[in-house]
């Protein structure tokens, strides 16, 4: 008799919400957004924002969903959650959580004890109501406390983090800074504006060239041959 092995089902969802305030929210997406950009022309990083990850096959019990996520060695694309024995057993190497304002520390004892367990490399905990910033790599098998994490450069993302009166920076390897939508479209605003004064600057030089021109052939002058 032929024996048929039920598939399991791994839920999407844990029915807890994104975030719980929009500070929390604007954070994760800044910084989902900023690996993102980070790795947009390499195939095989894979980032995301609150996907549920299973390291164990056959248990959906043991989940977790990071605030943000970064996976060296796996291919870009839409996911329901991360299955971890499908994507050739490669677990998260980077992830990021933003402490609510309302989790117990046992919550955050849990949550860094499943990423010590399951093969985190690096994990990073901002409290933007103290801003204050942990962060633990992993030496030797084990999450060991990095200190003094203030200028720390991750050595998975190259990424340099600093704690300043507006809060968390997360500076690119160019220099360049982690940016919100708000800031990204700002820029974007302001760019454009010097695009135009620039041209308005060049088409004004134009004209003047065209009235000195005007007036040396008035003189009999080919100003070409100035």
């Amino acid at each position: 008799m032929q024996v048929t092995t039920a598939e399991i089902i791994y839920p999407s969802s844990d029915g807890q919400p994104m975030a719980e305030s929009t500070i929390q929210y604007e954070l994760i997406v800044k910084i989902k957004e900023g690996c993102e950009s980070l790795f947009k022309n390499d195939p095989n990083v894979f980032v995301a924002a609150d996907l549920l990850w299973y390291p164990v096959e056959g248990r959906i019990d043991i989940s977790q969903a990071p605030d943000t996520m970064v996976v060296f060695g796996r291919p870009k694309g839409d996911r329901l959650s991360y299955i971890q024995y499908r994507e050739d057993n490669i677990a998260p190497q980077v992830v990021f959580e933003i402490r609510p304002h309302n989790d117990r520390q046992t919550k955050m004892n849990k949550k860094l004890s499943f990423y010590h367990r399951h093969g985190v490399e690096e994990y990073y905990l901002y409290d933007p109501e103290k801003n204050e910033l942990e962060g633990w790599q992993r030496i030797e098998g084990i999450l060991e406390v990095i200190e003094p994490m203030e200028g720390w450069i991750s050595p998975r993302l190259g990424v340099r983090f600093e704690l300043g009166e507006e809060g968390l920076e997360i500076y690119r390897p160019d220099g360049e800074k982690f940016l919100s939508y708000g800031e990204l479209e700002e820029q974007r605003l302001l760019d454009r504006q010097r695009l135009q004064q620039e041209s308005q600057r060049a088409e004004q030089a134009d004209q003047r060239a065209e009235r000195l021109a005007a007036k040396l052939r008035e003189l009999n002058i080919d100003p070409d041959s100035i």
